[in-house]
């Protein structure tokens, strides 16, 4: 995690004004008691992305070779926690010598030019295992962690063995529904080139300890999240959250029954695919970390993919599925504008008395454009994707290519809502 005191500026992208106290990197979502698809991970806050207030560093300043593998640097620094060396990739270099680096262990670390006393060119990373990979983390965790692999994933656990094959099985079926979907529907995405990192603790107790450092003082209200700058998903099991039963014995099938056969699973299993989503678009080439990807993008594939199929022992089958409580939401929010609105600025995902209306209309409008503009949309995702970590989209820009995609969005607003009345009216 990058130290507040090594960065001589940040951008705050999302924070809310009630929670000031958010850290870095980490897109959040509030913990709802009402525990439903639709909230349970309910207000994103994008919290604090590191940004040098260098001069030079304007969109296109900073340097990313776009298409090659990083160089790999041994940076000695000197800054408030003493002298150390960082090895790591870089991700970007500012005009000014400032350094983004990627760590072993896919960690974003911040270097500011200041701090930098001398850089070194390293080799290459030897190849490692998933199981290299999970013990690196477990020298991170509290002791009692545990290690789950599976062919996509490496599993950091405290809690049950069971918990965590299950959560591995519903994250490996939305990895090939992901990758397959997205080839078909005509992207050039990549399967991920490293294993996909989740640390699932046993508690909240537990998890708020850790979630503290990278959330800030609202992790009590957080049930799980991707962070930007660690590149893992987080969470807890949230069986003992819900009040579910510990499992009884008969492995991770019987484990899935269990869990499925509450009423609180659809919230359960929609939270994990969330932010899974998330994690999956920022590792296959879809989004890039740190870039200026448009919320309701983001929020809008994963809103798309997140609805739970409870005739699985996943608890998810695959995706396109009609996202009922994001539809039901946004038919009794929605306002003439919403959709400009959105498309302009993140504003309305910020704000908290708007934002779980904001992830109803970044699903419809997803729903929608994979409906009725399925090449167009594909077509702006992967303009989307060039863009480079720590570049500025501002509104006007966020406009204009909206409007050059699929025709500006004042004269879109008709046929979209016309197009979700009709899905509302096919509704059994």
């Amino acid at each position: 995690m990058v130290d507040r005191r090594a960065i001589p500026a940040a951008l705050l992208i999302g924070a809310r004004a009630r929670q000031p106290s958010a850290r870095l990197g980490v897109r959040r979502f509030r913990r709802s008691r009402n525990r439903t698809a639709e909230a349970s991970h309910a207000v994103p806050t994008r919290v604090a992305i590191v940004v040098w207030c260098l001069a030079g560093l304007a969109a296109g300043a900073a340097e990313s070779v776009v298409g090659e593998p990083p160089a790999r640097v041994r940076v000695a620094v000197r800054d408030a926690a003493g002298e150390r060396h960082v090895d790591g990739a870089v991700v970007v270099e500012a005009a000014d010598g400032g350094l983004l680096l990627e760590l072993a262990d896919q960690r974003y670390e911040a270097l500011q030019p200041a701090a930098i006393t001398s850089r070194a060119p390293l080799p290459p990373l030897p190849p490692e295992t998933h199981r290299d990979l999970g013990r690196r983390i477990l020298a991170e965790l509290p002791a009692g962690f545990d290690v789950y692999v599976t062919k996509h994933y490496v599993i950091c656990f405290d809690t049950t063995r069971d918990y965590a094959k299950w959560a591995g099985a519903l994250f490996e079926r939305l990895h090939d529904a992901f990758v397959g979907f997205w080839r078909r529907a005509g992207l050039e995405i990549d399967e991920p080139g490293r294993p996909l990192v989740v640390v699932i603790f046993k508690d909240r107790r537990d998890y708020e300890a850790l979630a503290a450092r990278e959330v800030g003082a609202g992790a009590g209200q957080v049930s799980g999240y991707y962070g930007f700058l660690t590149n893992r998903v987080t969470t807890y099991d949230l069986t003992a959250a819900a009040g579910l039963p510990r499992p009884t014995g008969g492995g991770p099938g019987r484990l899935g029954l269990e869990i499925l056969a509450r009423p609180e699973a659809e919230g359960l299993v929609a939270t994990l695919v969330h932010e899974a989503t998330h994690q999956m678009a920022f590792n296959c080439g879809m989004h890039r970390r740190l870039a200026p990807v448009p919320l309701w993008v983001c929020e809008g594939v994963a809103t798309y993919f997140e609805a739970p199929d409870l005739r699985s022992q996943t608890g998810w089958r695959g995706l396109g599925t009609l996202n009922r409580p994001r539809l039901d939401r946004f038919r009794r929010s929605y306002q003439a504008g919403d959709l400009e609105r959105m498309i302009r600025d993140d504003g309305r995902f910020r704000d908290p008395d708007t934002a779980v209306d904001a992830y109803a209309t970044a699903w419809a409008l997803t729903w929608f454009l994979m409906e009725t503009r399925r090449d167009a949309f594909v077509n702006y995702v992967a303009g989307l994707a060039a863009k480079l970590p720590l570049t500025d989209y501002g509104a006007d820009a966020r406009l204009r290519d909206f409007a050059a995609a699929f025709g500006a969005p004042a004269d879109l607003e008709a046929a979209f809502l016309k197009h979700m009345d009709r899905v509302e009216r096919r509704r059994p």
